[in-house]
């Protein structure tokens, strides 16, 4: 007689992470990321499967999407970094693949980053921040982060991410970036995509939308 296992997901405060659409999204790969996702989500009404998922960009892009992978050993989940990209490889400064993502950013960062991924988890739905870092110049900088699950048998086991370095002082030092003495990062925005999960093509207007003529 089969044993069923019931796997419990993390908790998250939904309170940390404000409601919003995909409109909060500034970035255009990010936003066409997510698009990508969401035309999925609208499918069934549930995060997609991982092998389902085309980015849509091209492949010098697309070698920079950050991909995890979620397994339930305990609580909270062991979240494995499988592939971190080159931008994120030289902002961390040391390899990652294979590494668990928590022991990977460390005791400093972990209680910042970590719970991101849980919502993500816990939510199924994307999560987006913007959070702020110093180089080793003090030249502040922007980290936009989406996250996007996805699934199996109903299970969450696999997040895909993209992270954009922006500086309103325009250059910056990403070496070592996530690893730098500066300030520890503070967030501008933090949400959950849970409005308005739909596709909309691009280049298109809807047709719930209402035009008025002079």
């Amino acid at each position: 007689m089969p044993v069923e296992i019931k796997i419990q997901q993390p908790s998250a405060p939904s309170s940390e992470f404000a409601s919003a659409n995909a409109e909060v999204v500034r970035s255009i790969t990010q936003r066409s990321l997510l698009n990508n996702w969401l035309r999925l989500y609208s499918e069934k009404k549930t995060p997609p499967r991982f092998e389902d998922y085309r980015p849509g960009l091209p492949p010098e892009e697309a070698s920079d999407i950050i991909c995890y992978t979620v397994t339930y050993p305990a609580e909270p989940p062991h979240i494995r970094i499988d592939h971190l990209g080159k931008r994120m490889s030289v902002a961390y400064g040391t390899a990652a693949t294979g590494r668990d993502l928590a022991e990977y950013v460390g005791p400093k960062l972990a209680p910042l980053i970590m719970p991101n991924y849980y919502a993500c988890i816990a939510r199924r739905l994307p999560i987006y921040t913007i959070s702020t870092a110093e180089d080793v110049h003090g030249r502040s900088v922007d980290f936009e982060r989406l996250l996007m699950p996805f699934q199996d048998g109903g299970i969450i086991n696999r997040i895909k991410a993209w992270v954009e370095t922006i500086s309103e002082d325009g250059e910056f030092e990403i070496r070592n970036l996530m690893q730098s003495e500066g300030t520890l990062r503070t967030y501008k925005v933090r949400a959950v995509i849970d409005r308005d999960l739909f596709y909309r093509p691009p280049g298109r207007i809807p047709t719930r939308d209402i035009i008025e003529f002079d």
